[in-house]
């Protein structure tokens, strides 16, 4: 026999034996939690559908524990605006025990788990005593053999005679900084298209007007005598238009 039934807005297939993994449901571990809300029941080729439930029919099950779903991220966005938003969610779930599916006045419970048959215990003494054993053979040997080198003659070790010179080992060598360049004014610095014909056309400089003395005039006269000038010729223009 299996039914549906709904919770927390979603609707599950269970049957009895079944584990369930459902939204938080209130109960601690160990306590019955009873679904009132069941939309269809199937007992072999018979199946009925309630409208929307069906009266009188039921699911118990036991609160195996709780437990957190897969992480969601919830992203908002707003364009033009520089609105970014990121939260992160887990739901709270409840892990059931499906035991037992009642409607129609028949009930159907889970079978109970066969019990397992317990694994003898390992022969702890047997053990111990094979490491004791190994352990009183191994000893007299290491002693004998520490004892026959003991009875060895001393020989001194005399240093290995050289033929040859030996050699005066090398000391690394020291990394060479590259040159350091100098700094160079803007007037000594040579500029990127040294030896080749500039095509930027040069404006001539304008010769300086001199006074009858020889001295140059400087520049606020020489703004004023334009100004002068320019007046001037305002003056004129105006008397031609209007004769």
């Amino acid at each position: 026999m299996y039914a549906v039934l709904m919770t927390g807005g979603k609707q599950y297939r269970v049957e009895a034996g079944s584990t369930l993994v459902v939204e938080k449901v209130g109960g601690e571990p160990g306590s019955s939690v009873t679904f009132d809300r069941i939309l269809l029941v199937g007992d072999g080729d018979a199946v009925t559908v309630g409208n929307p439930t069906i009266a009188g029919a039921s699911v118990s099950a036991t609160v195996l524990g709780e437990a957190l779903g897969p992480k969601i991220v919830v992203f908002k966005f707003k364009q033009k605006v520089k609105y970014r938003r990121r939260t992160g969610h887990r739901q709270h779930m409840t892990r059931l025990h499906i035991d037992s599916i009642s409607a129609d006045g028949k009930t159907v419970k889970a079978e109970a788990p066969e019990p397992k048959p317990k694994a003898p215990a390992p022969e702890a003494t047997q053990t111990r005593a094979r490491r004791s054993a190994a352990s009183a053979e191994a000893k007299p040997s290491r002693r004998r053999a520490a004892k026959a080198e003991s009875e060895r003659p001393v020989v001194p070790e005399t240093p290995p005679s050289r033929s040859t010179p030996r050699r005066r080992a090398r000391r690394p060598r020291r990394m060479q900084r590259p040159p350091r360049r100098h700094h160079r004014s803007r007037r000594q610095a040579s500029p990127p298209h040294a030896g080749r014909p500039s095509r930027r056309r040069t404006r001539p400089s304008r010769p300086r007007r001199t006074n009858s003395d020889g001295t140059q005039e400087g520049r606020l006269i020489q703004q004023e005598r334009t100004r002068q000038r320019r007046a001037t010729a305002r003056r004129q223009a105006r008397r031609r238009a209007a004769g």
